[in-house]
This record gives C-alpha cells, structure tokens and sequence, in this order.
C-alpha cells in the first residue's frame, strides 16, 4: 500500500479487546492508526507500544481509533495467543488487537503484513476517515510527527464531516 491509495482489508485470525471483529468498512469516517508489532520486537517494546497506547488515551474515541495489528514472521511457536494475551494485560493494552492471519501456503510472512506491503515491525500505518493510506512507516517516527498527521487528518475529518 502507498499513500493515497485505499487501504486494503485486513486479515485477521482473530481480534482481542472487542466483542465483534472489526473492518476497515466499519471504520469508515474515523481516522485510524494501525500499530503492526510483535510481543518479542524490541523497537515495538520501547517504542511502537508506548505510543500507541498515547495515542489512544489522548484523542477522542469516535474520531479516531487506534488498532493492534500481530502479525508474526519470526518466532513463531513463542507468540502464541495466550502469551499475546498476557502481554496485553502486562503492557495494559486496552485498544483492539487483530492477530494477522498465518499465510496458508506456508510463507512464514502473515497475510495482512505481506498485503500492506510491511518490511517489518514496528509499522505504522495511519488511514483517513476515507480509508485512505496517509501514512506508511517502518521503524520508530517521532511522536511529533505522528502528532501532526493526526491533528491534520481530523481536520480534514471535521471539514468534510455532513
């Protein structure tokens, strides 16, 4: 995925911290930030997570939500579902989070990374309230810069909104 281009549904195993399975669809009008990361991913630990998590305490719910994506392409038999789980208790993440489905033919890269077109973990990835990509970043970015691209897109949001 490139910025500007619609983004491409996720596909996900299974979600944690919701009641129902989230789509990109559903998310329509909301500017949503996905956080691609793995539990044994030291630049998600120190970095990715915590940020994340800021973001979504600081901006308002319905206007923005903040989506976990765990998508595993090393250690795979040390990150399963319950380790997941217990990290996201520990690190007390309360956003929802999308296991990324095992790709079926074997790859060991997951279904949504390889779609997204992800180099890795941490990613970043933040959609508009079109759906559109607006961002698409491998690696640490600064929280300032994070910062403006969401102020700016919610102002987009607020200027467009019916």
């Amino acid at each position: 995925m490139v910025q500007g281009e619609n983004a491409i549904e996720w596909d996900v195993e299974r979600w944690l911290n919701v009641d129902a399975p989230l789509s990109l669809a559903d998310l329509r009008g909301t500017v949503v930030v996905v956080h691609a990361f793995q539990m044994l991913c030291p630049g998600c630990v120190s970095h990715g997570i915590p940020q994340a998590r800021a973001i979504h305490q600081m901006f308002p719910a319905g206007r923005l939500q903040v989506v976990g994506l765990h998508t595993v392409f090393e250690h795979h038999e040390a990150m399963q579902e319950v380790a997941l789980r217990a990290f996201l208790h520990e690190y007390r993440i309360h956003f929802p989070v999308g296991i990324d489905r095992p790709d079926p033919r074997g790859n060991p890269i997951p279904c949504t990374m390889q779609a997204w077109h992800m180099q890795g973990t941490p990613t970043l990835v933040i959609l508009d309230a079109r759906g559109q990509v607006r961002l698409h970043h491998f690696g640490q970015l600064d929280d300032l810069r994070v910062g403006a691209v969401i102020g700016q897109l919610l102002s987009e949001a607020d200027s467009t909104a019916p």
